[in-house]
């Protein structure tokens, strides 16, 4: 295919792999199926795989764009490197651990096509092992506390609601999830992309914080469902994971709140990050309770390099307050009052 071919579609579904054969083989499949190719190219970025994934491709998937990065550059610079090479007014971040169904891009992609607007539509996420329940990244699209703490419609820390049909109707959410999103090429490009230091987790939500600040939405669209894994490249109890989610959000956090609210943010974080720490010790996960503390003192370390992202962050905000923010503690909520879902933190 040329690129003269390519350009004439609208859409680049862009999946990023990492080592990931096995996935690619299992799921790459139902986005060819269900994927019109006079509507979208499929793109694999592959972030310098030493596991066969590239020779697996072009064997069994030729007709799948190949985008072979010599190294791993994370999910962040990742995505950032592949949408720079293609030319599509839409661009879909896909986990490679996705199963899509018919028609998945009609929706989201209406949306954008109707309104300017909006910088990303993310589906109805369910979870691939438990089809009648939401699925933790993302579920029915994301919002955030007053502390800068994410949780989903459907999804509230640990508590995954079964799909009953209540997020059945399209809302504007404050986050899309990177399991699955399809955003404006041009916006996601002006707003300078992911943030790479962060290399992996929450680096769509500080993305999805800097657009809306500056004047874009993000919206669900519950007529498009995909189905996730989840956690199939990085164990929930990860200590590295539990690292890299405490310092990004407390980055995000800096690097987008105004001023008016972020002394105070971060002097309740601290107790909160302390509680967080804590409750890891008592459940004898003490790799878990230094991956916070380690991840606040990185935080600190890195906390001058983003003084002047923090200012041009807030000279370009138009928006303040944010929709889409709960306006009050979600952990709280949850441990104090017992409000484990979406309905319950609004009530």
């Amino acid at each position: 295919m040329n690129r003269t071919e390519s350009a004439k579609k609208s859409v680049s579904v862009i999946i990023l792999n990492w080592n990931g054969k096995a996935l690619m083989a299992q799921f790459l499949p139902s986005v060819i199926r269900h994927t019109p190719p006079d509507r979208a190219d499929i793109v694999v970025a592959d972030n310098g795989s030493t596991d066969g994934s590239v020779e697996m491709l072009r064997a069994k998937f030729p007709t799948v764009r190949i985008i072979a990065f010599s190294r791993n550059h994370g999910f962040a610079e990742g995505y950032n490197r592949a949408i720079a090479e293609v030319e599509t007014d839409y661009v879909v971040l896909l986990n490679s651990d996705v199963e899509v169904t018919p028609h998945w891009l009609d929706q989201p992609v209406g949306m954008l096509d109707a309104d300017g607007t909006l910088a990303g539509v993310q589906p109805k996420i369910r979870s691939y092992n438990a089809p009648r329940h939401f699925e933790y990244a993302g579920a029915a699209g994301g919002w955030i506390d007053r502390y800068g703490y994410p949780f989903c419609r459907g999804r509230v820390l640990s508590v995954v609601e079964e799909d009953r049909g209540q997020y059945d109707t399209p809302a504007d959410v404050f986050w899309t999830s990177g399991a699955c999103t399809v955003m404006r090429r041009t916006a996601y490009l002006e707003a300078g992309g992911l943030d790479a230091y962060f290399f992996a987790h929450q680096e769509e939500i500080d993305l999805c914080w800097r657009l809306g600040a500056r004047g874009f939405r993000f919206r669900y669209a519950p007529g498009s469902t995909v189905y996730h894994v989840g956690g199939a490249t990085l164990r929930a109890e990860s200590p590295h994971k539990t690292f890299l989610n405490f310092r990004n959000n407390l980055l995000m956090i800096y690097k987008n709140m105004p001023d008016r609210s972020l002394a105070a943010v971060m002097r309740r974080r601290f107790w909160l990050d302390s509680l967080a720490m804590l409750r890891f010790l008592l459940a004898g996960q003490f790799a878990n309770a230094r991956a916070v503390l380690r991840a606040r003192k990185e935080y600190r370390r890195k906390k001058p390099a983003y003084r002047a992202v923090r200012r041009e962050n807030l000279a370009r905000t138009v928006v303040d307050p944010l929709p889409a923010t709960l306006p009050k503690s979600m952990l709280l909520a949850f441990y104090l009052k017992r409000k484990d879902t979406f309905a319950k933190l609004l009530s």
